[in-house]
């Protein structure tokens, strides 16, 4: 899919959302810029999560890394977003917001893509985040728990009984959108941490998530396995993409190449504007 942006703003803005934590967000979000930068793509990154500050760390390690190696990595531009200090709360949510308006304006002239991580909790600024989404990104660990955040299922027909409480937040801030921008929001879901292993449950995922989706209105892409990997580079602030020129003693695996390849994956199936025709530069 190629063209401008469905907000017909200068930058495609793509949020990493889920209430839930540990789901993988961080690692989505690097991968995601790391991957757009490598296409010769510019992109600026927003960490939301102005207490763990994830994205945040793992952009200043990979400073850290290029400072001392002198390997010349490519580097989004970042902002964290830090908290109001105001005393009440209305006060604080709209100095919050507005931060984030005013650093989101800055981000969308500068690059092509701006990449937006959310905390894994429902607060207004991620609300407020999601609202300016062309693209949303959902990655859920393959687990039924998770999986209640989009949907309550029926534990004996397996049938969707109603939206769980965070497709219901997507469902209210898209309509918020289409009011504010006149378009939508590209909701992706990917499911993270998948095993090796063809278990029950992983089974009963890939059974319900296709039903899910066609209600709930969703796309469902594939995302990364569980592999240690991509725990293991945050400390140097790298990639699986960045390893042939990491400037780390590491043998390259076939677990390494495999997940080179989900990330490509993910990147295809995202649709995102004019990064088709750029895949094999990655």
């Amino acid at each position: 899919m190629s063209g401008g942006t469905p907000s017909g703003r200068g930058a495609h803005v793509v949020v990493i959302g889920n209430e839930k934590g540990g789901c993988g967000k961080t690692t989505v979000a690097m991968h995601l810029a790391v991957g757009l930068l490598r296409m010769g793509f510019r992109v600026a990154c927003l960490d939301l999560d102005h207490r763990q500050q994830s994205l945040g760390r793992y952009v200043a390690n990979r400073q850290a890394w290029i400072e001392r190696t002198r390997v010349p990595l490519p580097m989004p531009q970042l902002r964290v977003l830090s908290p109001s200090k105001a005393e009440f709360r209305r006060q604080a949510e709209a100095e919050e917001q507005a931060a984030f308006d005013a650093a989101l304006a800055e981000a969308v002239e500068a690059a092509d893509f701006v990449v937006v991580d959310c905390p894994g909790s429902d607060v207004p600024l991620a609300r407020h985040a999601h609202t300016h989404a062309d693209t949303l990104i959902t990655p859920i660990n393959d687990s039924l728990l998770d999986l209640d955040l989009l949907g309550r299922l029926d534990p004996v027909t397996w049938d969707l009984k109603a939206a769980g409480v965070y497709a219901s937040l997507v469902w209210e801030l898209r309509q918020q959108r289409r009011r504010a921008h006149r378009s939508g929001i590209d909701w992706v879901v990917t499911r993270s941490r998948l095993s090796a292993l063809a278990d029950r449950n992983k089974l009963k995922m890939a059974e319900v998530l296709p039903k899910m989706q066609k209600v709930l209105g969703f796309r469902q892409a594939e995302g990364f396995g569980e592999r240690v990997i991509y725990r293991y580079l945050f400390l140097w602030g790298l990639t699986v993409l960045d390893l042939s020129q990491s400037g780390i003693d590491m043998e390259m695996t076939k677990s390494h190449q495999a997940a080179r390849a989900e990330v490509t994956a993910l990147l295809a199936n995202l649709w995102l504007p004019r990064v088709s025709e750029r895949l094999g530069r990655i």
